[in-house]
């Protein structure tokens, strides 16, 4: 129970404040904590000038004093204060004074005292806890004129805590006083509320301070930001509530004359008379300090610091915006700024914000808010290229986040502003300059297509979007930001002005056309309300937030983009240097005598294309089917009507040499199934096959004008089923009929679309290779043999092999063979007739057949990949795949025997295929013309390989052994070649068991004598044993002789390793 009589709380605690007096000790002072702890509220308030006395006797008391005493005596004084109000001026003053003693260093009362974090804060809390009990009237008196030295150093002291302090708590605490000190705390606790005049009397008196607030401040708030912030909060704040109070409009519309009468002496010098030419010189260094902060905390990567920016913005616009007129565009900026910001509690603050400012400007009768905002957006568009040139990123991301915010603000009012040519002029020459692509990369035209387009997945839907590289700014938040800009442009402007002033642009000069197709891709995204962040209109309330576009005009801006994009001058680029010399040349010829040639980005035949002008070519096309992908998601299902016009190029694009151009083509077929609601890209190209054949067929009759119908044909074959062949047999023999006319000018194209068709014939028709029969010595193996029986057999062999005994065999062996062949020359086997896609493979390999001759090495090569496809359709009819195999053969040889060294592996590779298909039919040819070669190559190779270093496995002699050495192994087995080809391979393979060969030649030798065992286990051991013998054979009976073999004499060598691995 507290006691609630002041006489017997007195009785109860004279005792304890007695001993303090006498002996100030830690001990004591707790004990008089513990003793006010059982006394009332009301009984303290009555007491409080009693009690107090001791404890500030102990802060009075001369001499140096522990700081665990002080600390005590704060805490006990906190507690006294928060349980009554100071009623006395005299007792405010004197705790006010003596506290502050308490904070300031002895030697220099100028600077805070160098004690611990601990004390700082408990004093810091007692002043704080002063502050709030003061009494109402009482409390003013210390803004007087005559207190202004006093509160003065005060301040002076809370601020220099603020500033140097290091540990955060005793920065927030100090900060927080400074609130209390000015009469705008913001605590839950009740607290006295200012009326007009004392308001007035706390501005005039913070007017002396505000120079030394606001330089410690904005250094407070541009510190680091380790200091947390908490700190930055609380020191935006203190900043813009001081600055409120002295520069309030209500206040500065009367000048400081009435200064209270009476004799102040020098301390008159220090009040400030708020007159208008010091309020405007005030209001211009208020603007330098403002912008500074705005420069820190506008994009501050806690969102506390940017929502205390926006309070800020928002205190100062509606309490001082007359008073500090030079600071209102920078406000309103900050504010704009937060519009688009990430933090959902920010943008919604922002926006109670603007809506109260854009209030109160139309009924204070000021400059329309409108004009304001078209103004500043006009000085904005003036100065973006240079502050995107200048700036750092974060901010140059606030810049165009500012930008973004007039956009949103303004609505509709966008349209009457874009009206405007200055204004139009500005804003579409700034995002011209400021988004210059960066095309010095030469990563753009190294990066091809080395693998085919049809190694892409045919139900391919996601496709990685490309990063551009800008030549102003790096970071990808930025040119989000340009985007959002440009989509809100096309959402509230005028579509028709805005595509006409671009297309300007765009047809101008090369060097806007990239950017002006950025714009004008963002445009029509915004015009359709794709990716538009709206909000209720601020202007006009009775306005909608739908696009005012409609589909028509819509639908015709992009029909007229569309048409200027795919045009022969913007469509058809060189993207790497060969094209002008060969495969554009005709299309460089025609385009040249065009009328509209000086906006080509095509050089004369004469020059080659700089590395420069190539990756400006590959990021336009880029860009323009990214534009026209986005165009078909705007329209939706309206855009098939533009089907027939865009699919035909962008199927052209898909299959381009360049990486980035085939990307952003797959890219664009992804949003036309999108739009169209088709299921896949393969149902896209199935259900508009007809007229995508039909341009095929008439484009392959005028190659010179239109040079790449065979991409068109390579991409469908790579997105579709086995539904469409019926549909494009036809056109099938077009090409080949093409390929027979102008063979020696366009076999590479071509060919490409060739390998294309055959590479989708195998996906859609899988057959299985057809499989040799398994050598009866397989299953011979046996886990032990019996030597006895092991003889017998060996003696049968022999002679049957000198013709004994085959008499007795023959009549079985006749009696078989008659009927079957019998039945194989019947007439219906000749009259069957052959399915669609043997005969395309057929007729494919026919071309081969001449083709594998041709002079140039990448035409020899895509043709030896096509014929390997094509054994692989046609390995099903072996009657007609034979006779294709032995008119090819010739060529073939040659290719194996005699030509370059990249052929030759790729044409073993076609050999190992057709062993696989045919391997009967080929060994008697393999075994005569191809193997002498090959073993013969690969042992002249073995001492070259054996004897060099590192460097050897990135030589093309090197590739050919290995991937010789790696197929012979399988080929022989499926030929089931015989005793002397068997040495011959043996004898080349053993050389690469050596220690010294490249490490892949061993692995890859080990595995021929893998498969050569399962053809002649007897063979292998016995050549092995040769080199290296790790056992000595001792007979099984003493009446038969010892075996020695060769290689058991033989010591430890560069063989051993292997040999020991296969025995």
């Amino acid at each position: 129970m507290s006691i609630e009589d002041p006489k017997i709380a007195f009785a109860y605690l004279r005792p304890s404040c007695v001993l303090l007096t006498k002996e100030p000790t830690v001990a004591n002072v707790e004990a008089l904590s513990g003793h006010l702890r059982s006394v009332s509220d009301g009984a303290l308030q009555q007491l409080q000038d009693y009690i107090l006395f001791p404890l500030r006797f102990v802060l009075k008391s001369p001499g140096s004093k522990r700081e665990g005493l002080i600390q005590a005596v704060m805490e006990a004084v906190t507690y006294v204060l928060e349980s009554t109000c100071v009623q006395s001026w005299d007792s405010l003053r004197d705790l006010f004074s003596e506290l502050c003693l308490c904070l300031c260093s002895p030697k220099d009362p100028g600077k805070p005292a160098t004690t611990s974090e601990e004390l700082k804060l408990a004093v810091l809390r007692c002043l704080d806890t002063l502050m709030h009990s003061a009494y109402g009237d009482i409390v003013f008196k210390l803004y007087e004129p005559s207190m202004l030295p006093g509160l003065g150093a005060a301040v002076s002291l809370l601020l220099a805590l603020a500033e140097h302090e290091k540990a955060r708590g005793v920065q927030t605490a100090s900060l927080k006083c400074l609130l209390s000190l000015f009469q705008q705390c913001d605590c839950v606790e009740e607290h006295i509320e200012p009326g007009r005049d004392e308001r007035y009397l706390l501005g005039r008196t913070l007017a002396t301070f505000l120079p030394g607030i606001s330089r410690a401040l904005s250094l407070v708030i541009s510190g680091d930001v380790r200091q947390g912030h908490t700190v930055t909060v609380k020191a935006m704040r203190v900043w813009y509530k001081a600055v409120g109070l002295v520069m309030a409009d209500e206040q500065l519309q009367k000048t400081d004359n009435d200064v209270a009468a009476g004799n102040l002496g020098l301390v008159e010098k220090l009040v400030v008379k708020r007159s208008p030419s010091w309020r405007k010189t005030t209001s211009q260094r208020l603007a330098l300090v403002l912008q500074k902060i705005i420069s820190c905390t506008s994009a501050h990567p806690h969102w506390r610091v940017r929502l205390e920016l926006v309070n800020l913005s928002h205190f100062l616009l509606s309490q001082c915006s007359q008073s500090v007129g030079e600071c209102v565009g920078l406000l309103l900026e900050a504010l704009v700024g937060a519009v688009n910001d990430e933090e959902p509690e920010v943008k919604h603050r922002c926006n109670a914000a603007l809506d109260e400012v854009a209030q109160m400007g139309q009924t204070n009768g000021r400059q329309d808010f409108t004009d304001i905002l078209s103004e500043n957006l006009h000085s904005l568009a003036s100065s973006l290229p240079r502050l995107m040139r200048t700036s750092d990123d974060q901010r140059k991301l606030f810049v165009l986040n500012v930008f973004l915010g007039y956009l949103k603000i303004l609505g509709p009012k966008v349209d009457a502003v874009l009206s405007s040519a200055v204004h139009l002029e500005r804003i579409s020459k700034a995002l011209m300059q400021v988004m210059e692509l960066d095309v010095t990369d030469v990563k753009i035209i190294e990066e091809r297509t080395l693998t085919s387009s049809t190694d892409l997945r045919p139900d391919l839907h996601q496709i990685p979007s490309q990063r551009k590289y800008f030549l102003y700014f790096t970071d990808d938040k930025i040119f989000s930001a340009l985007r959002k800009i440009c989509r809100m442009l096309g959402y509230y402007g005028n579509l028709y002005l805005l595509v006409d002033r671009f297309m300007e642009f765009y047809r101008e000069s090369s060097v806007y056309r990239k950017q002006a197709a950025l714009v004008l891709n963002e445009v029509i995204v915004g015009a359709a309300g794709i990716g538009v962040e709206t909000d209720t209109s601020r202007i006009d309330c009775s306005g909608t937030n739908r696009s005012r576009t409609n589909q028509e005009d819509l639908k015709s801006s992009v029909m007229s983009i569309i048409e200027e994009y795919i045009s022969l001058s913007n469509w058809h680029l060189p993207t790497v240097s060969e094209a002008l010399e060969g495969k554009l040349e005709s299309t460089t010829s025609l385009v040249s005598n065009n009328p509209e040639r000086n906006c080509l980005q095509l050089l004369p035949a004469s020059k080659t294309p700089t590395l420069h002008q190539l990756n400006g070519n590959i990021w336009q096309i880029c860009i323009q089917l990214e534009g026209i992908g986005g165009f078909a998601l705007a329209l939706g299902t309206d855009f098939r009507v533009l089907m027939m016009m865009t699919l035909y190029p962008v199927l052209e694009k898909a299959g381009d040499e360049s990486l980035l151009v085939s990307q952003a083509a797959f890219s664009a077929m992804c949003d036309f199934c999108k739009a169209c609601d088709y299921s896949s890209s393969k149902e896209l190209v199935i259900k508009n096959s007809d007229y995508l054949l039909n341009d095929v067929s008439l484009n392959l009759a005028r190659p010179s004008i239109h040079p790449h119908a065979p991409r068109v044909l390579a991409v469908m074959f790579t997105h579709s089923d086995a539904s469409l062949l019926p549909l494009v047999a036809d056109v099938v023999q077009d090409v080949l009929t093409a390929l027979d006319l102008s063979y020696d000018q366009r076999a590479p194209q071509f060919c490409s679309v060739l390998h294309s068709l055959m590479k989708a014939l195998v996906r859609w028709f899988p057959a299985t290779m057809g499989c040799q029969k398994t050598p009866s010595k397989e299953t011979q193996n046996k886990e032990c043999v019996n030597l006895r029986q092991f003889l017998l057999d060996y003696k049968k062999q022999k002679e049957l092999a000198e013709g004994i005994g085959v008499e007795e065999e023959d009549p079985n062996d006749l009696e078989v063979p008659p009927p079957t062949s019998d039945e194989d020359t019947d007439g219906p086997a000749e009259k069957k007739e052959l399915s669609l896609h043997i005969q395309i493979a057929k007729d494919v390999m026919e071309r081969c057949i001449h083709l594998l001759s041709d002079s140039n090495l990448r035409i020899r090569l895509k043709v030896l990949d096509i014929l390997e496809l094509c054994v692989c359709v046609l390995c099903e009819r072996e009657d007609e795949l034979l006779p294709m195999v032995h008119r090819c053969w010739p060529a073939l040889l040659h290719r194996l025997t005699n030509d370059d060294p990249l052929a030759v592996p790729r044409a073993f590779k076609v050999l190992c295929v057709l062993g696989e298909s045919c391997g009967d039919f080929l060994r008697k040819r393999v075994s005569k013309e191809v193997l002498p070669h090959l073993t013969s190559s690969l042992m002249k190779q073995a001492e070259v390989s054996a004897r060099s270093g590192p460097i050897y496995t990135h030589t093309l002699a090197y590739k050919l052994q290995l991937a010789v050495l790696q197929g012979l192994g399988p080929l022989c087995v499926k030929l089931d070649l015989m005793e002397a080809d068997l040495d011959r391979v043996i004898d080349a393979c053993l050389l690469y068991l050596s220690c010294r060969q490249p490490i892949k030649l061993q692995e890859a030798c080990l595995s021929v004598f893998r498969s050569l065992m399962d053809l002649d286990c007897d063979l292998c051991w016995f050549s092995l044993n040769e080199l290296c013998c790790p056992v000595t054979y001792q007979p099984p009976h003493p009446h038969l002789l010892p075996a020695t073999l060769t290689g058991s004499d033989k010591p430890r060598n560069q063989f051993t390793d292997n040999i020991l691995t296969l025995l």
